[in-house]
Protein backbone atom coordinates (compact mmCIF):
# COMPACT_ATOMS: atom_id res chain seq x y z
CA UNK A 1 0.00 0.00 0.00
CA UNK A 2 0.84 3.30 -1.23
CA UNK A 3 0.55 7.14 0.09
CA UNK A 4 0.58 9.48 -2.96
CA UNK A 5 2.21 12.73 -2.18
CA UNK A 6 0.98 15.67 -4.28
CA UNK A 7 3.93 18.63 -4.82
CA UNK A 8 6.04 16.01 -3.83
CA UNK A 9 9.13 18.16 -5.73
CA UNK A 10 8.42 21.42 -3.64
CA UNK A 11 10.34 22.49 -0.46
CA UNK A 12 8.11 20.98 2.59
CA UNK A 13 6.90 18.06 0.26
CA UNK A 14 10.68 16.97 -0.64
CA UNK A 15 11.21 16.68 2.73
CA UNK A 16 8.37 14.28 4.03
CA UNK A 17 8.72 12.12 1.41
CA UNK A 18 12.04 11.96 2.48
CA UNK A 19 10.95 11.26 6.26
CA UNK A 20 8.33 8.53 4.66
CA UNK A 21 10.90 6.76 3.08
CA UNK A 22 13.19 6.69 6.55
CA UNK A 23 9.91 5.37 7.68
CA UNK A 24 9.68 2.67 5.32
CA UNK A 25 6.88 3.67 3.51
CA UNK A 26 5.60 3.57 -0.35
CA UNK A 27 5.48 6.87 -1.65
CA UNK A 28 4.27 7.85 -4.96
CA UNK A 29 4.64 11.48 -6.13
CA UNK A 30 3.10 13.78 -8.45
CA UNK A 31 4.02 17.47 -9.36
CA UNK A 32 3.99 19.63 -12.47
CA UNK A 33 7.27 20.82 -11.44
CA UNK A 34 6.33 24.43 -12.18
CA UNK A 35 7.89 25.32 -9.05
CA UNK A 36 9.76 22.16 -7.18
CA UNK A 37 12.61 20.57 -8.34
CA UNK A 38 12.90 16.78 -10.56
CA UNK A 39 16.06 16.61 -8.58
CA UNK A 40 14.58 16.84 -5.12
CA UNK A 41 11.77 13.92 -5.34
CA UNK A 42 13.71 11.08 -3.72
CA UNK A 43 11.15 8.51 -3.74
CA UNK A 44 11.68 5.74 -6.66
CA UNK A 45 7.90 6.46 -8.27
CA UNK A 46 7.32 9.73 -9.68
CA UNK A 47 4.86 11.35 -11.92
CA UNK A 48 5.09 14.57 -13.57
CA UNK A 49 1.80 16.16 -14.68
CA UNK A 50 -0.86 18.63 -13.19
CA UNK A 51 -3.18 18.22 -10.29
CA UNK A 52 -6.11 18.81 -12.72
CA UNK A 53 -5.38 15.79 -15.26
CA UNK A 54 -8.30 13.44 -14.39
CA UNK A 55 -7.21 10.93 -16.47
CA UNK A 56 -3.51 11.14 -15.01
CA UNK A 57 -4.79 11.09 -11.63
CA UNK A 58 -7.09 8.13 -12.33
CA UNK A 59 -3.88 6.41 -13.86
CA UNK A 60 -2.03 6.55 -10.65
CA UNK A 61 -5.02 5.22 -8.84
CA UNK A 62 -5.01 2.34 -10.71
CA UNK A 63 -1.49 1.32 -11.33
CA UNK A 64 -0.56 1.50 -7.18
CA UNK A 65 -2.78 0.86 -4.15
CA UNK A 66 -2.86 4.38 -2.73
CA UNK A 67 -3.93 4.36 0.93
CA UNK A 68 -3.71 7.53 1.86
CA UNK A 69 -2.72 11.04 0.36
CA UNK A 70 -0.86 13.83 1.36
CA UNK A 71 -1.49 16.94 0.02
CA UNK A 72 0.83 19.57 -0.79
CA UNK A 73 0.42 20.99 -4.49
CA UNK A 74 -0.64 24.40 -4.70
CA UNK A 75 0.33 27.81 -5.58
CA UNK A 76 1.57 29.48 -2.26
CA UNK A 77 3.17 33.50 -3.33
CA UNK A 78 1.09 35.50 -1.17
CA UNK A 79 1.99 38.61 -3.56
CA UNK A 80 0.99 36.54 -6.97
CA UNK A 81 -2.21 35.84 -5.83
CA UNK A 82 -3.40 38.94 -5.12
CA UNK A 83 -2.16 39.93 -8.83
CA UNK A 84 -3.96 36.85 -10.47
CA UNK A 85 -6.61 35.28 -8.05
CA UNK A 86 -8.12 33.32 -10.86
CA UNK A 87 -4.86 31.49 -11.38
CA UNK A 88 -4.71 30.58 -7.63
CA UNK A 89 -8.45 29.32 -7.85
CA UNK A 90 -8.05 27.49 -10.89
CA UNK A 91 -4.85 25.59 -9.51
CA UNK A 92 -5.57 25.30 -5.65
CA UNK A 93 -9.09 24.80 -5.56
CA UNK A 94 -10.19 23.64 -8.46
CA UNK A 95 -7.06 20.94 -8.87
CA UNK A 96 -8.06 19.83 -5.13
CA UNK A 97 -11.29 19.09 -6.42
CA UNK A 98 -10.00 17.02 -8.90
CA UNK A 99 -8.06 14.89 -6.51
CA UNK A 100 -10.95 14.71 -4.19
CA UNK A 101 -12.88 13.26 -7.00
CA UNK A 102 -10.31 10.87 -8.05
CA UNK A 103 -10.11 9.83 -4.28
CA UNK A 104 -13.43 9.14 -4.06
CA UNK A 105 -13.68 6.79 -6.99
CA UNK A 106 -10.79 4.76 -6.16
CA UNK A 107 -12.25 4.72 -2.56
CA UNK A 108 -9.18 6.46 -0.94
CA UNK A 109 -10.51 8.05 2.52
CA UNK A 110 -7.01 9.40 4.23
CA UNK A 111 -6.04 12.93 3.28
CA UNK A 112 -3.26 15.25 5.33
CA UNK A 113 -3.18 18.35 3.79
CA UNK A 114 -1.01 21.44 3.70
CA UNK A 115 -2.70 24.37 5.03
CA UNK A 116 -1.38 27.29 5.80
CA UNK A 117 -1.31 30.23 8.72
CA UNK A 118 -2.17 32.46 5.93
CA UNK A 119 -6.07 31.40 6.63
CA UNK A 120 -6.31 33.55 9.78
CA UNK A 121 -5.40 37.00 8.36
CA UNK A 122 -4.60 39.13 11.16
CA UNK A 123 -4.57 37.66 14.23
CA UNK A 124 -6.47 39.09 17.15
CA UNK A 125 -4.15 37.20 19.67
CA UNK A 126 -0.57 35.98 19.92
CA UNK A 127 -0.26 32.93 20.06
CA UNK A 128 -2.60 31.95 17.18
CA UNK A 129 -4.82 29.33 18.53
CA UNK A 130 -6.95 27.06 16.20
CA UNK A 131 -10.03 28.71 17.39
CA UNK A 132 -9.25 32.14 15.92
CA UNK A 133 -11.89 33.83 13.45
CA UNK A 134 -10.42 33.25 9.87
CA UNK A 135 -10.19 36.30 7.96
CA UNK A 136 -7.66 35.40 5.20
CA UNK A 137 -6.12 38.66 3.90
CA UNK A 138 -4.43 37.52 0.07
CA UNK A 139 -6.32 34.92 -2.17
CA UNK A 140 -4.01 31.86 -1.74
CA UNK A 141 -4.75 32.12 2.28
CA UNK A 142 -8.46 32.36 1.29
CA UNK A 143 -7.86 29.30 -1.07
CA UNK A 144 -6.32 26.82 1.53
CA UNK A 145 -9.23 28.12 3.93
CA UNK A 146 -11.90 26.88 1.04
CA UNK A 147 -10.21 23.40 0.40
CA UNK A 148 -10.16 23.46 4.58
CA UNK A 149 -13.98 23.16 3.89
CA UNK A 150 -13.98 21.20 1.01
CA UNK A 151 -12.42 18.69 3.32
CA UNK A 152 -15.43 19.11 6.27
CA UNK A 153 -18.25 18.31 3.20
CA UNK A 154 -15.93 15.63 2.09
CA UNK A 155 -15.92 13.86 5.41
CA UNK A 156 -19.34 14.53 6.24
CA UNK A 157 -20.73 13.11 2.21
CA UNK A 158 -17.90 10.25 1.81
CA UNK A 159 -16.43 9.27 4.85
CA UNK A 160 -13.11 11.05 4.06
CA UNK A 161 -11.26 11.69 7.32
CA UNK A 162 -8.83 14.59 6.62
CA UNK A 163 -6.56 16.92 9.06
CA UNK A 164 -5.44 20.23 7.66
CA UNK A 165 -1.87 21.17 9.03
CA UNK A 166 -1.69 24.88 9.45
CA UNK A 167 2.09 26.02 9.11
CA UNK A 168 3.95 29.32 9.99
CA UNK A 169 7.33 29.98 8.81
CA UNK A 170 8.76 26.66 7.05
CA UNK A 171 12.69 27.07 7.41
CA UNK A 172 16.10 24.85 7.66
CA UNK A 173 16.81 21.99 5.85
CA UNK A 174 17.61 18.06 6.00
CA UNK A 175 20.84 17.53 8.18
CA UNK A 176 21.75 14.45 5.59
CA UNK A 177 19.88 13.77 2.67
CA UNK A 178 20.20 15.89 -0.37
CA UNK A 179 17.23 18.27 -0.12
CA UNK A 180 16.95 22.10 0.95
CA UNK A 181 15.12 25.14 -0.01
CA UNK A 182 15.09 26.44 -3.22
CA UNK A 183 12.28 28.59 -4.82
CA UNK A 184 12.18 31.33 -8.13
CA UNK A 185 11.69 33.84 -6.79
CA UNK A 186 12.78 33.65 -3.62
CA UNK A 187 10.75 35.30 -0.92
CA UNK A 188 11.72 33.53 2.69
CA UNK A 189 13.39 35.63 4.36
CA UNK A 190 16.00 32.66 5.63
CA UNK A 191 17.46 31.70 2.56
CA UNK A 192 17.25 35.18 1.65
CA UNK A 193 19.26 36.16 4.23
CA UNK A 194 21.63 33.20 3.46
CA UNK A 195 22.09 34.49 -0.29
CA UNK A 196 23.36 37.65 0.95
CA UNK A 197 25.95 36.03 3.35
CA UNK A 198 27.22 34.15 -0.11
CA UNK A 199 27.09 37.15 -1.74
CA UNK A 200 24.33 36.14 -4.01
CA UNK A 201 22.88 39.85 -3.08
CA UNK A 202 24.04 43.01 -2.27
CA UNK A 203 21.36 43.26 1.00
CA UNK A 204 18.20 42.24 2.65
CA UNK A 205 15.65 44.03 2.99
CA UNK A 206 13.89 44.98 6.14
CA UNK A 207 10.26 46.05 5.45
CA UNK A 208 10.02 48.58 8.41
CA UNK A 209 11.43 48.89 11.58
CA UNK A 210 8.91 50.69 13.48
CA UNK A 211 6.38 48.21 14.31
CA UNK A 212 5.47 47.40 18.23
CA UNK A 213 8.42 45.06 19.07
CA UNK A 214 11.25 45.43 21.16
CA UNK A 215 13.55 46.37 18.17
CA UNK A 216 11.19 47.30 15.90
CA UNK A 217 10.88 44.56 13.44
CA UNK A 218 8.40 42.09 12.73
CA UNK A 219 8.23 38.55 14.78
CA UNK A 220 7.20 35.39 13.17
CA UNK A 221 7.50 31.99 14.21
CA UNK A 222 10.05 29.76 12.52
CA UNK A 223 9.23 25.87 12.33
CA UNK A 224 12.14 23.30 11.00
CA UNK A 225 10.66 21.77 8.01
CA UNK A 226 11.25 18.73 9.23
CA UNK A 227 9.76 19.06 12.08
CA UNK A 228 6.79 20.31 10.03
CA UNK A 229 7.35 16.47 7.99
CA UNK A 230 7.41 14.67 11.04
CA UNK A 231 3.66 16.14 11.80
CA UNK A 232 2.78 14.86 8.27
CA UNK A 233 3.76 11.23 9.58
CA UNK A 234 1.98 11.69 13.30
CA UNK A 235 -1.25 13.05 11.30
CA UNK A 236 -1.38 10.01 9.22
CA UNK A 237 -1.12 7.04 11.84
CA UNK A 238 -3.86 9.62 13.56
CA UNK A 239 -5.71 8.97 10.12
CA UNK A 240 -5.20 5.08 10.30
CA UNK A 241 -5.99 4.55 13.67
CA UNK A 242 -9.47 5.39 13.31
CA UNK A 243 -9.23 8.79 15.56
CA UNK A 244 -11.10 11.87 14.23
CA UNK A 245 -9.48 14.52 11.67
CA UNK A 246 -9.08 18.18 12.75
CA UNK A 247 -6.99 21.05 11.87
CA UNK A 248 -3.65 21.66 13.95
CA UNK A 249 -1.37 24.50 13.63
CA UNK A 250 2.30 23.72 13.14
CA UNK A 251 4.28 26.61 14.97
CA UNK A 252 7.62 26.73 17.64
CA UNK A 253 4.89 28.89 19.73
CA UNK A 254 7.93 31.15 20.04
CA UNK A 255 9.06 34.12 18.10
CA UNK A 256 12.44 35.63 16.40
CA UNK A 257 12.41 39.00 14.60
CA UNK A 258 13.87 40.11 11.50
CA UNK A 259 16.96 41.59 13.04
CA UNK A 260 17.57 38.71 15.21
CA UNK A 261 17.25 36.38 12.40
CA UNK A 262 20.14 38.45 10.84
CA UNK A 263 21.98 38.74 13.71
CA UNK A 264 21.98 34.63 13.85
CA UNK A 265 22.81 34.16 10.60
CA UNK A 266 25.73 36.73 10.95
CA UNK A 267 27.11 34.03 13.86
CA UNK A 268 26.39 31.15 11.97
CA UNK A 269 28.07 32.28 8.85
CA UNK A 270 31.39 34.46 10.35
CA UNK A 271 30.18 36.91 7.33
CA UNK A 272 28.39 40.47 7.49
CA UNK A 273 24.94 40.67 6.10
CA UNK A 274 23.98 44.00 4.77
CA UNK A 275 20.16 45.38 5.18
CA UNK A 276 18.70 47.81 3.69
CA UNK A 277 14.92 49.10 5.77
CA UNK A 278 12.16 49.43 3.58
CA UNK A 279 8.41 50.88 4.11
CA UNK A 280 6.02 48.37 5.43
CA UNK A 281 4.66 46.05 3.63
CA UNK A 282 0.91 46.54 3.51
CA UNK A 283 -1.15 44.08 5.30
CA UNK A 284 2.37 42.50 7.49
CA UNK A 285 1.22 41.90 11.22
CA UNK A 286 3.96 42.56 13.67
CA UNK A 287 3.23 39.50 15.13
CA UNK A 288 2.28 35.95 14.06
CA UNK A 289 3.27 33.30 16.53
CA UNK A 290 1.37 29.76 16.98
CA UNK A 291 0.03 27.97 19.52
CA UNK A 292 0.75 24.61 18.88
CA UNK A 293 -0.39 22.60 22.05
CA UNK A 294 -3.77 20.96 20.40
CA UNK A 295 -1.06 19.37 18.21
CA UNK A 296 1.24 18.12 21.03
CA UNK A 297 -1.74 17.02 22.87
CA UNK A 298 -3.61 15.11 20.08
CA UNK A 299 -0.74 13.98 17.42
CA UNK A 300 2.27 13.71 19.67
CA UNK A 301 3.75 16.58 17.73
CA UNK A 302 7.04 18.27 19.53
CA UNK A 303 9.60 19.84 17.60
CA UNK A 304 12.74 18.60 17.54
CA UNK A 305 14.67 21.27 16.04
CA UNK A 306 13.08 24.44 17.54
CA UNK A 307 16.29 26.79 18.06
CA UNK A 308 16.98 29.52 15.55
CA UNK A 309 20.90 28.74 15.64
CA UNK A 310 20.20 24.67 14.36
CA UNK A 311 17.23 25.77 11.75
CA UNK A 312 19.99 28.53 10.47
CA UNK A 313 22.73 26.30 10.53
CA UNK A 314 20.94 23.48 8.92
CA UNK A 315 20.04 25.96 5.65
CA UNK A 316 23.26 27.02 5.25
CA UNK A 317 24.85 23.86 5.18
CA UNK A 318 22.22 22.77 2.59
CA UNK A 319 23.41 26.22 0.40
CA UNK A 320 26.93 26.26 0.73
CA UNK A 321 26.31 23.22 -1.01
CA UNK A 322 23.95 24.42 -3.46
CA UNK A 323 24.91 27.52 -3.76
CA UNK A 324 22.52 27.84 -7.32
CA UNK A 325 19.63 25.62 -5.59
CA UNK A 326 19.19 22.09 -7.56
CA UNK A 327 20.31 21.18 -10.76
CA UNK A 328 18.34 22.83 -13.53
CA UNK A 329 17.56 21.64 -17.26
CA UNK A 330 17.08 17.75 -16.29
CA UNK A 331 15.41 15.81 -18.84
CA UNK A 332 12.03 13.93 -17.35
CA UNK A 333 13.43 10.77 -19.03
CA UNK A 334 16.71 10.66 -17.45
CA UNK A 335 15.27 10.74 -14.12
CA UNK A 336 12.77 8.05 -14.71
CA UNK A 337 9.76 10.69 -14.62
CA UNK A 338 6.62 8.56 -15.69
CA UNK A 339 4.27 11.02 -18.29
Amino acid sequence: MAVLVTGGAGYIGSHTVVHLLERGEEVVVLDHLGTGHRAAVKAPVFYWGDLRDEMLLNRIFQEHRIESVIHFAALSLVGASGENPLAYYDNNVSGTRCLLSAMVTHGVKRIVFSSTAAVYGEPETVPIPETAPLRPTNPYGETKGVIERMLDWCGQAYGMKSISLRYFNASGAHPAADVGEDHHPETHLIPIVLQAALGRRESVQVFGDDYPTPDGTCIRDYVHVMDLAEAHGFALEHLRAGRPGGVYNLGNGKGFSVREVIRTAERITGRRIPIRTAPRRPGDPAVLVASAEKARAELGWHPRHPELDEIIASAWKWMRRHPRGFEEGESFESKGCRI
